[in-house]
């Protein structure tokens, strides 16, 4: 199985380029989504993280993600803290996924998988980016979003350059759904004929 980091900074269109790797035969993994099990009523996470930030835990027995925003966001100590509760038990999420996976390309959605030099545990990287104004654009339409908040969670993520230095691969989603469709295809082809190979 050849094992794909995906990656990309805000509001590029990971997402978007993951359901098409799924849609392409790909076993694919979402960190958003795997943090939303982590963060549910039951989850690993909600127990050690609204000990740690009192005051997270929503009426629904699950970590208010707008709430432990408000805790961390700006707050580097506090970040760091949350990263540490949180990020092994991704990584358990993450192993338990690939134990599972029976396909001959998996796609991990990793957002910060350059600033947490993690391009060596896969075998190709694709990043997936967009013009900055796209990108802007997007982000700023999100629900609850400010410049203040983009710049902050901006701050912590490589520029755009140093990103595409990691990159095997590149999707841009600026182009239009079906131009970034057809890249995702080229790029499967030849990771499966890298499989072959191999």
């Amino acid at each position: 199985m050849i094992l794909c980091g995906l990656t990309g900074s805000i509001g590029m269109g990971k997402s978007t380029t993951l359901a098409m790797f799924e849609e392409e035969g790909a076993a694919v993994w979402d960190a958003d989504a795997a943090v939303h099990r982590l963060y549910a009523e039951g989850g690993a996470a909600v127990r050690p993280v609204s000990e740690r930030f009192p005051g997270v835990l929503g009426e629904d027995g699950g970590v208010d993600r707008a709430a432990l925003g408000k805790e961390v966001l700006g707050n580097k100590e506090a970040l760091v803290e949350l990263e540490a509760i949180v990020h092994p038990l991704v990584r358990q999420d993450q192993e338990a996924f690939l134990a599972q996976a029976r396909a001959d390309v998996a796609v991990l959605d990793i957002p910060l998988l350059a600033e947490t030099s993690q391009a060596e545990r896969f075998d190709v990287v694709v990043v997936v980016t967009a013009d900055e104004e796209v990108r802007q654009e997007r982000v700023l339409a999100r629900p609850g979003m400010t410049d203040a908040k983009l710049g902050a969670i901006l701050a912590r993520q490589l520029p755009e350059s140093e990103r595409l230095k990691l990159a095997d691969y590149v999707v841009r989603t600026d182009r239009g759904l079906e131009e970034a469709r057809q890249e995702v295809r080229r790029i499967m082809l030849a990771l499966r004929e890298k499989n072959r190979l191999s």
